[in-house]
């Protein structure tokens, strides 16, 4: 599907709030300086736009940003219905019933996506972002866990949550939040991601489930889900222990389903409880919204959601903040009609076909090799050859940022720390020109660092997860 013309909606004329007729414009010296405090009086709203927006150009392009997995580009007619809803608050499901419609559509949308056995059973809401998407899944867990404890007459002081390394920061900052005891199965020489062989060495009784995640933000590749819930069957089979998992599909779950239908990873396999997305990644939708889906009632404790009813109205809620924008469920909705199954199977292909693309043109380019290639999630990372002398992949992200490009450049996790990484993620809105371009730059920035005299290297950069 090719993309539409791509130019910014003009933003609507809405009325402002009056200000007094004797402010005028102040003088230029006041405009100089950084305002870190709140001005004394108030301003013309035409001059303090131009001094934000002015202030902005000095970001990056987003267009640019090869290091986020976020939508940075969206239809005008999606900005424009983001815009008419902006003011409007989904935590007032009284006042909104039809933004409430829609996310419970959007909901039942993705139940049937993620083949869920019985549809209408499946409990889901949608969430500021995978983040916190994942918060809920885990609280989930750990409810879960603590329920069947207190029934067998045990403890409950000691949980732990197993998942690999390469695990997004919101799962670290879950089990920093909520006290659970994180279990990191470490990587090694060639194996970035969890494995089915690896986990189970990591499992006890006090196991609240195991994360497994569709698409690692370190280089894109799944986790193999269902050797992993065979690993937990005989283990269960062996110990009796019961534990669940929790896909964070934050990126690959809005990729998969279109296309990878033959892989197993959803709601299709028994012992997956959880599934967690973000609809501003792959989902076609401007920052922030995600979506957590569990496949029934008893995998979501009741005791964990709320009824709300001082809004005008009895909902149920089950969220960790409560305010927030209805406008970010309103473009999802547009985007599941806009394109459905085929259209985002064809966003989703144009994507992965520039990612591999690129990945094959960067194979060609001394001294790169590839860590993997863009054929699972379309992103890929790449490295310097070993013994690569005179520069380092951190000379080259910041050799590209010269040029407006942002290609991140980070270190594996101990063991594996010595294996420093460029990522490149594609989105929809990377069109092939911009490959083209970039291929160009990279060629060149790559030739100026060959032949300049060697830089002390920079110091290693946190991954951008984003």
């Amino acid at each position: 599907m090719p993309i539409p013309h791509t130019d910014v909606m003009p933003e609507a004329e809405f009325d402002t709030p009056a200000v007094s007729r004797g402010i005028g414009q102040p003088p230029a010296v006041n405009l100089l300086a950084p305002v870190d405090e709140l001005p004394e009086s108030s301003s013309a709203p035409d001059l303090v736009c131009r001094r934000v927006r002015d202030e902005l150009m000095l970001d990056g392009n987003a267009r640019l940003n090869l290091a986020t997995f976020v939508t940075t580009w969206m239809e005008p007619q999606a900005r424009e219905l983001m815009a008419e809803t902006a003011e409007k608050n989904l935590a007032d499901r009284a006042e909104y019933p039809q933004i409430t419609a829609m996310e419970e559509r959007c909901v039942r949308m993705l139940a049937r996506l993620w083949h869920a056995p019985h549809p209408e059973q499946v409990r889901g809401c949608s969430t500021t972002g995978s983040s916190e998407a994942a918060m809920l899944g885990g609280l989930a867990l750990k409810r879960r866990w603590q329920e069947r404890r207190r029934a067998q007459g045990k403890d409950t002081a000691r949980p732990n949550l197993v998942m690999g390394a390469n695990v997004q920061v919101c799962w670290k900052k879950f089990a920093n939040y909520f006290e659970v005891e994180p279990r990191y199965v470490p990587m090694e020489p060639g194996r970035y991601h969890l494995t089915a062989d690896t986990l189970t060495a990591y499992c006890d009784d006090n196991t609240i489930g195991v994360v497994t995640v569709l698409g690692s933000t370190f280089d894109g590749s799944y986790e193999p889900v269902a050797d992993i819930c065979m690993a937990l069957d005989g283990y269960q089979a062996a110990t009796g222990t019961d534990i669940p998992v929790h896909v964070d599909g934050a990126s690959g779950a809005m990729v998969a389903p279109f296309l990878d239908p033959e892989l197993m990873w959803d709601f299709q396999l028994e012992r997956v409880a959880s599934i967690n997305t973000s609809g501003h990644k792959y989902g076609h939708v401007f920052p922030g919204l995600g979506w957590a889906l569990w496949r029934d009632a008893e995998a979501l404790p009741d005791d964990l959601v709320f009824e709300v009813d001082y809004l005008g109205g009895s909902s149920p809620s089950f969220t960790l903040n409560f305010s927030r924008p209805g406008a970010h469920v309103v473009a999802q909705y547009y985007s599941f009609l806009r394109y459905g199954f085929e259209g985002l199977r064809n966003l989703a292909s144009q994507s992965r076909t520039t990612a591999r693309a690129l990945a094959a043109r960067i194979r060609t380019i001394a001294p790169y090799e590839l860590i993997t290639d863009g054929s699972e999630l379309p992103a890929f990372a790449f490295r310097l050859a070993p013994g690569t002398q005179g520069f380092t992949v951190f000379d080259v992200s910041h050799a590209m940022r010269a040029r407006g490009w942002h290609l991140p450049a980070y270190s594996f996790p101990a063991p594996c720390q010595d294996v420093s990484v460029l990522r490149l993620v594609v989105r929809t809105g990377f069109t092939a020109e911009l490959a083209g371009m970039f291929i160009a730059d990279l060629t060149e920035a790559t030739r100026g660092l060959h032949t300049a005299r060697p830089t002390p290297a920079a110091p290693r950069q946190p991954l951008v997860t984003a």
